[in-house]
C-alpha cells in the first residue's frame, strides 16, 4: 500500500516604500491617484522585495489576505486612512 503524504508550507516577503501625495489630492481619492501614478512606487518596491528576507506564514496584521496571491495597500500618515490597491 502507498500514501501520498503532501505539506505546504507558506512564505511571504513584505516591504514598504513612502509616497509623497501632493496635497491638493483628497483623502478620498489617495487609491486613485496611487493607482494612476504606480510609477512612483513600483521600482522602489520591487527593489525592497528582492532585498527581504522569506518569512513563514501568510502575512502580517496589515497584509493577511490568505486568498490572494499577492496584496498591495496603502496607509495614510497621520490619519487613521488606507485600503488596499
Amino acid at each position: 500500500m502507498k500514501v501520498k503524504i503532501t505539506t505546504r508550507e507558506v512564505y511571504h516577503k513584505i516591504a514598504s516604500v513612502e509616497v509623497s501625495i501632493p496635497d491638493h489630492i483628497k483623502l478620498e481619492d489617495v487609491s486613485e491617484y496611487l493607482n494612476e501614478h504606480s510609477e512612483v512606487y513600483v521600482d522602489e518596491m520591487q527593489y525592497k522585495l528582492n532585498g527581504a528576507d522569506w518569512v513563514h506564514g501568510f502575512g502580517d496584521e496589515c497584509c493577511d489576505e490568505i486568498d490572494q496571491p499577492n496584496e498591495t495597500r496603502y496607509d495614510v500618515e497621520s490619519k487613521n486612512y488606507g485600503g488596499h490597491l
